[in-house]
């Protein structure tokens, strides 16, 4: 089963930065997703895509794939760009 390491991005819905500097590896979905026939949800018989492992860096995430040969790939972080401007700028 494949997995993917990848740094948590920041929230969308709040300024605050907590905990973007963890490390998540995830697995991939082993079978398609297909809707319930009763209640129409969707939702597939495969258990590992429900695991979240968290870890404090990259290197930590890395060593535990290889410990249980699980096959990862890694995600490049991209860069933070900031955007400053001052509050006069709203007016101009």
């Amino acid at each position: 089963m494949a997995a993917r390491i990848y740094q948590r991005p920041k929230s969308a819905m709040q300024s605050g930065k907590a905990r973007i500097d963890e490390w998540v590896l995830e697995f991939e979905q082993s079978e398609a997703r297909r809707p319930d026939p009763l209640m129409g949800w969707t939702g597939s018989g495969d258990t590992q895509a429900q695991v979240t492992l968290t870890f404090p860096d990259k290197d930590a995430a890395k060593a535990y794939a290889e410990k249980h040969a699980i096959p990862a790939r890694v995600h490049a972080t991209p860069p933070r760009r900031l955007k400053l401007q001052a509050y006069a700028d709203n007016f101009r």
